[in-house]
C-alpha cells in the first residue's frame, strides 16, 4: 500500500475544472520529457562553464532551481535535445529524493539540461500559469499526486514518471485568477525572501567585524585560554531509536534539535523536525538546554552554529555552551568565535573534517580581548541578532500564512478578485 496518505480538496468552484497535465501542456516536442540515460553523460563531457545541467543539489532552493552547477558544451547539449530546459519551464525529480519541484529562472542562462535523475514539463502559456502550476504541486494535494506513484521496490522513483505526470489532474481556473493567486502567493515568498537576505546581510557583517577585530588585529597580549576552562561543555542525547513512542511531531513536546535542524540557520534555532516527550526526557535524563545558548555540531556535519531561541535539547552530535559566573565574554562574541573558526585545523591530514571530540572542543584556544573592546562588540551584534531573530519570527509568521493560504487558494475555496 501506497505510504503516502490520500489527500482531497473536495469540491472546487463551478467555474472550475479538474484538468490532466497531458492537456495544458504544450505542442511543440519534448514539452514533457526525461533526462538522458547516465551512459549519456559522462564526467569527462563536464567543462567549467557552458550549459549547467539540473542536479538533486540544485532543488535546494525555494521556487526556482539554483546554486553551483556543472556544465556541458553546446555541442552535448544539442545532442541530448530532448532532456533541454529553458525558461519558465517547470522541472521535477523522479528518483531519489522525489517530490521536489522546481522552476528554470529566467535571468541566468538560456537554456539547461536536466540530469538523469529528472523530467521537466513545458506548458502552454495561454492555458496555465507556470508559476499557478509550481505552487500546485508544492501544496499538500500536488505532493500526494506526484508522490503517489511512488515505487516501494529499492531506491525511491516514480513509476512510469512521464505517463504518471501526464495523468496528473489539477485544479483549473481562469488563467488571470490563477495568476492572481499566484501573485498572492509570491507576494509572500518575496517578503519572506527578502528578509532572509536582510539576515544574510546582518550576519556577514558580524562576521566581517569579528574577523577584523579579533582575527586580523588580534594583539599579542591577549590571553588565550582552552574553552573548557571559561565555560561548561555538554553533549546532547538521543532516546532509543527503536522506541518510537519517545518521538514526536508535537510541537507542545521538547524541541531536539540534530544537524540537519542548524543547516542554513543564521543566528537562532527556533524549532526542530522531531520532538522529544517529557517522559523521555526524565527517563533518559536528557540535558535540556537554557534559552540563548550557543550550539556546535561536531560529528559528521562539523561546525553548524546557532544560538537557542528557547529551551530545547539536542543530540549527541550537538555540543551546548553554558556560560560560569566569570565567563570573560559575552554569547555573541562565542557564536561568532565557533561561526569563522577553521575546523580543518583541527585534521591530520587534507581531508575533510567530518568529526572532532568533546576534548578537541574544551581545548580549543579562545582569544580573551581587553573588556571595552569586547563591550563594544558584543554591544554592536546583539542589535543584529537581536534583528535577526526578530526577523526569524516574521518569517514564520508569513510561511504558516503562506503554508495556509496555499491549499484554499488552489482548491478555490478562498478566491482572489482579478
Amino acid at each position: 500500500m501506497n505510504k503516502w496518505k490520500k489527500v482531497e480538496y473536495g469540491k472546487i468552484p463551478s467555474d472550475w475544472d479538474y484538468v490532466p497535465i497531458d492537456q495544458i501542456k504544450a505542442e511543440e516536442k519534448y514539452s514533457v520529457s526525461m533526462g538522458p540515460f547516465g551512459s549519456n553523460i559522462k564526467a569527462e563531457n563536464f567543462i567549467e562553464s557552458g550549459v549547467p545541467v539540473i542536479r538533486g543539489k540544485n532543488f535546494n532552493h525555494y521556487k526556482y532551481i539554483g546554486g553551483e552547477y556543472v556544465y556541458l558544451s553546446e555541442a552535448k547539449a544539442n545532442e541530448l535535445i530532448g532532456s533541454n530546459c529553458k525558461k519558465d519551464d517547470l522541472v521535477f525529480t523522479h528518483r531519489g529524493t522525489i517530490g521536489q519541484v522546481g522552476i528554470i529562472p529566467s535571468d541566468i542562462y538560456p537554456r539547461y539540461v536536466i540530469s538523469q535523475s529528472g523530467m521537466k514539463l513545458t506548458v502552454n502559456k495561454n492555458v496555465i500559469s507556470p508559476d499557478f502550476l509550481f505552487y500546485f504541486f508544492i501544496s499538500k494535494y500536488g505532493q500526494y499526486q506526484i508522490l503517489k506513484y511512488e515505487s516501494q521496490v529499492g531506491v525511491p522513483s516514480i513509476s512510469n514518471p512521464l505517463t504518471s505526470l501526464k495523468e496528473i489532474e489539477i485544479p483549473l481556473p481562469s488563467l488571470p485568477e490563477q495568476k492572481a493567486i499566484a501573485a498572492v502567493i509570491s507576494s509572500l515568498d518575496d517578503k519572506i525572501d527578502l528578509l532572509h537576505r536582510q539576515n544574510e546581510t546582518l550576519e556577514a557583517l558580524g562576521q566581517t567585524l569579528f574577523r577584523e577585530w579579533f582575527v586580523e588585529k588580534k594583539k599579542d597580549e591577549w590571553e588565550e585560554k582552552p574553552l573548557g576552562e571559561v565555560v561548561n561543555i555538554g553533549i546532547g542525547r538521543t532516546p532509543p531509536r527503536k522506541e518510537f513512542h519517545w518521538f514526536s511531531t508535537n510541537t507542545n513536546d521538547y524541541i531536539w534539535v540534530s544537524i540537519r535542524d542548524l543547516a542554513d540557520i543564521v543566528g537562532y534555532v527556533h524549532h526542530s523536525a522531531e520532538y522529544i516527550t517529557e517522559e523521555a526526557v526524565e527517563k533518559f535524563n536528557i540535558p535540556i538546554i537554557p534559552k540563548n545558548t550557543v550550539l556546535l555540531s561536531f560529528k559528521m556535519t562539523v561546525g553548524r552554529v546557532a544560538i537557542t531561541a528557547s529551551k530545547m535539547l539536542s543530540n549527541e552530535a550537538i555540543a551546548h555552551f553554558i556560560f560560569k559566573p566569570q565567563t570573560p565574554f559575552c554569547k555573541e562574541y562565542l557564536y561568532y568565535f565557533l561561526k569563522t573558526f577553521r575546523y580543518e585545523l583541527l585534521g591530520t591530514t587534507s581531508t575533510i573534517v567530518t568529526s572532532i571530540n568533546s576534548r578537541m572542543i574544551k581545548a580549543l584556544k579562545i582569544p580573551i580581548p581587553d573588556d571595552d573592546l569586547m563591550k563594544n562588540f558584543c554591544e554592536i551584534v546583539e542589535i543584529n541578532l537581536v534583528k535577526i531573530k526578530q526577523n526569524q519570527l516574521q518569517i514564520q509568521t508569513l510561511i504558516k500564512l503562506r503554508d495556509t493560504l496555499l491549499p484554499k487558494l488552489i482548491s478555490g475555496e478562498v478566491r482572489v478578485n482579478y
